[in-house]
């Protein structure tokens, strides 16, 4: 069989029939190629077009590994690459479905745990919560389908590479930040940064631009890969094929290469200057014990009024057994109080004496209710701090709400306050939401709690990456972090992301950590001005499609 016209064999000795376009490798094909199936010896060999959509779905893939609880970190460094070369040199069409590809298997295989949360416990049929997923996954979609259509042109032709790069990474980074700040439709779960978690000299970047900043280099380092790899095949034909792979090294982008290697060192040195100068300063911190307990109840079960009692127990033995390390403060989890507790009468004062007993400050979840804004009644989310003498002494009502970030506007970050010791409130999702750490960090809170009911996820990959995102909070502040969950991940994250204390997954136990309390008023950059590193890069990437399309007119 011979090779379709327009077309040059590069190896007729691998197989019958062999596919490639001025040396380039079969999997290097334009988009836009007709499809074509080749077979020889060794069997089917594919087009591009089909190539294309593989190595969209390989990419995918990778980076779905990346991040927990597989936690192969460093796949995101190079995951995106095989991406890249799909986009290569396709029209703004080809560009948006390759890109809307890769978000829905990307987001299908990150937050399918959303069909355990409506199927399992919200009572949602299983075709409804089906059909859900499959509309969250194709909106989520939209920000890679949307970076596909305008990088798929920009990646290739001959536009130096450093304005490659920094639209790339740039634009990347507006797309996720965009992703996070969608009034209505916030959902910053999986940003690339986030892979990063256990990497801790160089997640010390974001105390200055946020997660943003780590998931810039990410893919700065892809795009560098995938231009190295393009060079090398398409400049010096490099590609050879007999008994074995056989490489000629050609010469590669040296200068771009020694610039963001350059980039990184600066990233990584300023991590280990951050984390040395953070362990120094935080010896001087007011110390607090904390006693962490993970009931680990039942979803199912949990708002069965039958099912109070023993729920009740089971926090109230944890706590006690621990507390008598002579703690400060107990955390239980989100709506741990399975009830009204600010007015029931039956084992409300149960509660209530726990920190009695303890002699220590219980904080936990609650539901609750007031008054309106209109006068009618107001349900809501809330967090419960009781002092030593069984008294409510403060009360914070969550502000984003699941599953779309529901925010209410000009709501006031009020850190709440025990013996002097202030504190910021995030009740579940609240935590990959950075906006609300930092807004406490800034109104004096010296340290975060994070209460959570990771049960909804079921035994899926979500109360891992929870977990992993909610550290990130504690590194852009430079405070320490507790995370009290029903069934896991509870723990202890210092101000570095160090994993201080960490529990099991559908584990009943309780932990005593000893964290610090932040007492100066020095706070971090990114405390203190939030996302310019985001709002910067949405602001190069318009400069640098600009300058492209300049150049493309001259």
């Amino acid at each position: 069989m011979e090779a379709a016209s327009g077309f040059e064999p590069l190896h007729r000795s691998f197989a019958d029939c062999s596919l490639s376009h001025l040396g380039t490798p079969p999997w290097m094909y334009s988009i836009n190629t007709p499809s074509i199936i080749c077979q020889g010896k060794k069997g089917i060999f594919l087009t591009k077009m089909s190539a294309d959509i593989l190595l969209t779905i390989f990419s995918a893939i990778m980076l779905i590994a990346a991040f927990p609880p597989i936690g192969i970190d460093f796949l995101a460094w190079v995951g995106m690459a095989p991406f890249f070369f799909a986009l290569d040199g396709k029209g703004r069409k080809s560009g948006f479905l390759l890109g809307l590809l890769w978000g829905f298997v990307f987001f299908l295989g990150t937050v399918y745990w959303v069909v355990n949360s409506m199927a399992n416990y919200g009572g949602i049929p299983i075709f409804t919560s089906i059909l859900i997923l499959l509309l969250l996954v194709s909106y989520l979609s939209l920000f890679p389908a949307i970076f596909g259509f305008f990088a798929s042109k920009i990646s290739s032709g001959k536009t130096g590479l450093f304005l490659k790069i920094f639209f790339v990474s740039s634009f990347w980074v507006s797309l996720e930040y965009l992703r996070t700040n969608m009034i209505t439709v916030g959902f910053p779960w999986v940003l690339l940064g986030y892979s990063q978690s256990p990497f801790l000299p160089l997640i010390q970047i974001s105390d200055i631009t946020g997660v943003y900043g780590v998931s810039f280099l990410i893919v700065m380092v892809n795009m560098f890969v995938f231009s190295a790899l393009s060079h090398w095949f398409r400049k010096n034909k490099a590609l050879e094929m007999s008994s074995r792979w056989k490489w000629r090294a050609g010469s590669l982008p040296i200068k771009e290469g020694l610039f963001i290697f350059t980039v990184l060192i600066v990233v990584l040195l300023y991590g280990f200057f951050r984390i040395y100068q953070t362990d120094n300063a935080s010896k001087n911190w007011k110390p607090l014990k904390i006693v962490i307990a993970q009931g680990n109840i039942d979803q199912g079960k949990k708002w069965d009024a039958a099912f109070q009692r023993e729920t009740v127990d089971i926090y109230k033995n944890l706590s006690l057994a621990a507390a008598k390390n002579k703690a400060d403060l107990i955390v239980w989890p989100e709506t741990a109080a399975p009830f009204y507790l600010q007015s029931d009468k039956n084992l409300g004062p149960e509660i209530f004496n726990v920190p009695k007993e303890a002699n220590a400050y219980l904080f936990t979840g609650s539901p609750a209710y007031g008054l309106g804004s209109g006068g009618e009644a107001a349900y809501y989310n809330s967090a419960i701090l009781i002092s030593p003498k069984g008294e409510i002494i403060e009360k914070y009502d969550k502000i984003h709400l699941v599953p779309f970030g529901e925010y209410v506007p000009l709501k006031k970050y009020l850190p709440l306050e025990f013996d002097g010791n202030s504190f910021g409130v995030l009740i579940c999702f609240e935590s990959i939401f950075p906006e609300l750490a930092r807004g406490f960090i800034q109104e004096g809170a010296g340290f975060l709690i994070n209460i959570t009911n990771d049960a909804w996820f079921g035994k899926t990959s979500a109360p891992y990456q929870h977990f992993s995102q909610a550290a990130f909070r504690a590194v852009e502040n430079k405070v320490f972090l507790v995370r009290a969950a029903n069934t896991g991940i509870s723990g202890v994250i210092d101000p570095v992301g160090r994993v201080q204390a960490k529990g099991g997954i559908f584990t009943t136990e309780s932990m005593v950590e000893d964290i610090k309390v932040k007492k100066d008023r020095a706070i971090t950059f990114y405390a203190r001005y939030g996302d310019v590193f985001a709002i910067g890069c949405m602001l190069l990437s318009v400069g640098c499609w600009l300058l492209v399309m300049r150049r493309k007119k001259l």
